[in-house]
């Protein structure tokens, strides 16, 4: 059974959430009603997720939640707050928080989210121990960074490394813009997009040789690595 830590103020919202996510989602959930709480009990025990009201008494959950990432950097945090401002969505994401949700909300929405953000950890998790790739020809060794070809071999960058990865993960489907920047550069800006660019031209040069591989533009959307 998965762990849910909760931290809620309003205990009757609380208690409201522990029982629909325990009966509904079959989780485990632990209710803390303020900051401090929820941080002792974090310490305490292990959890697949975390909801964080964002307005409690003793700490807010933004500072609970910059806590928590000094201590587990990819535990999944859902921040809930009555505030809809783009400020405190900014905020969220950048104190390393993974979904947003505004009260007053329907807790089937968040049971929705709540399933969408573990299937995609999930799934993360089983990509990250995958690390060895055939790209037609060509054999790409994620962990030493290196491309073998016909005995050849090209050494490449960490980040070079890290976006063919990222396409051969999505072989023959689309890479979203976004995705690779946020993953690789955690930041989606325009410099950071001509960085990538210049990566790209990179790979495509590395695997040129094999007439059956290619990098292409999927436009207004991404990359897709081809392999016939």
């Amino acid at each position: 059974m998965q762990k849910i830590l909760l931290a809620e103020d309003d205990p009757n919202l609380g208690e409201l959430l522990k029982d629909y996510l325990e009966l509904k989602g079959k989780f485990d959930v632990t209710l803390a009603q303020d900051g401090d709480e929820a941080l002792t009990a974090f310490r305490k025990d292990e959890y697949d997720l975390c909801i964080f009201d964002v307005m409690m008494p003793k700490k807010d959950g933004f500072s609970l939640g910059k806590d928590i990432r000094k201590m587990d950097k990819t535990v999944p945090i859902i921040y809930a707050t009555a505030k809809g401002m783009m400020e405190d969505k900014t905020q969220a994401f950048e104190l390393g928080g993974d979904d947003y949700i505004t009260k007053p909300f329907r807790v089937e929405e968040l049971l929705l989210r709540i399933n969408a953000l573990l299937k995609r950890v999930s799934k993360d998790k089983e990509e990250e121990l995958v690390d060895k790739f055939e790209i037609g020809d060509y054999f790409f060794d994620y962990t030493s960074q290196l491309i073998s070809y016909k005995g050849q071999q090209q050494k490449l960058s960490t980040k070079e490394a890290e976006l063919l990865r990222l396409l051969c993960l999505k072989k023959n489907d689309v890479l979203t813009r976004e995705e690779a920047l946020v993953k690789i550069w955690h930041d989606d800006n325009y410099f950071t997009g001509r960085s990538m660019d210049v990566f790209l031209s990179k790979l495509r040069k590395y695997l040129k040789e094999d007439a059956n591989v290619e990098i292409v533009n999927v436009h207004g959307k991404g990359y897709k690595l081809l392999v016939s």
